[in-house]
Parts: structure tokens; sequence; C-alpha cells
């Protein structure tokens, strides 16, 4: 039962590395068009006294994110940013 337990776990390890190469190789293939932009609604949470706290809306910008499966170049998947549009500081 180890045996197969083991087994499993490596063709999981195997697949997701798999995966996200070849999800890299597709975003590099693609070039400039390979990125895009959402946008991001921007809030700050201010602690004040008795445990309490004030948020306040900064604004919108614009964040950058990558059209792929996994995050490449240090931004976040679109699919994933589009679903989180709000951004806590």
């Amino acid at each position: 039962m180890r045996r197969i337990t083991a087994k499993s776990a490596w063709a999981v390890v195997l697949l997701a590395i798999f995966i996200y190469v070849a999800d890299f190789c597709i975003w590099s293939l693609r070039g400039p068009s390979a990125m895009s932009s959402v946008a991001v609604d921007q809030y700050l949470a201010t602690p004040l006294k008795g445990n309490k706290a004030e948020y306040d809306y900064i604004g919108t910008v614009q964040q950058p994110c990558a059209r792929a499966l996994a995050p490449h170049a240090g931004a976040p998947p679109c699919w994933w940013l589009s679903r989180h549009t709000s951004h806590w500081e």
C-alpha cells in the first residue's frame, strides 16, 4: 500500500511540473501578447485605538498580469487577478 501511495505522489508531482513547464513554454512563445492588465481597487486599513480599524479607498490602478495558468515574470495569472480585484494594504 505504501508503494502505491509513493508512486501516486510522484506521479502527481511530475504531472504538476510538466503542466508548469508546458504553460511557461506556451506563455514565452506568445511574446508581448502574453501579458495583460486588470483594474484593481486598492484599500488601506489603518489601525485605530481600541482594536478598531479605518478603511480608506485609495483608488483604482491597472495591475499587470500573465495570460497563463501559473504566475510568470512576477505577475499573477489574469484568471486569478480578475476574480480578486480588491487589494488591501
